[in-house]
């Protein structure tokens, strides 16, 4: 069974940086596009940035320039280097991927989504 497992988040203060990882295990076949999402009390889950298998990048608006996204396909996991945080980032962050598990005959990819970690910044 596959499954994601976050790693980082916490309690900093404006201007400071964390570093969320997500690393996937289980019967994995392929992983496809990763990335991340985040939520904040009363509104509903973004996107944050996505990576592919080739290393293309998107990024939200609101964090470009200063959130990095990036993988280790080795390691089956996925990284979010957040820099130069603000309050407004204050949200519960979410790691998702397109996986197939080959215990599933289909063979079909499938988003899968880790548990999600609290990062607040706050002075």
């Amino acid at each position: 069974q596959v499954q994601l497992v976050q790693s980082g988040g916490g309690l900093v203060q404006p201007v400071e940086s964390l570093r969320l990882s997500c690393a996937a295990s289980g019967s994995i076949f392929s992983i496809f596009t990763m990335g991340w999402y985040r939520q904040a009390p009363g509104k509903q889950r973004e996107l944050v940035a996505t990576i592919t298998t080739g290393g293309s990048t998107n990024y939200a608006d609101s964090v470009k320039g200063r959130f990095t996204i990036s993988r280790d396909d080795a390691k089956f996991t996925v990284y979010l280097q957040m820099n130069s945080l603000k309050p407004e980032d204050t949200a519960v962050y979410y790691c998702n991927a397109d996986i197939i598990d080959r215990a599933d005959k289909s063979l079909s990819p499938r988003a899968y989504w880790g548990q999600g970690t609290q990062v607040t910044v706050s002075s």
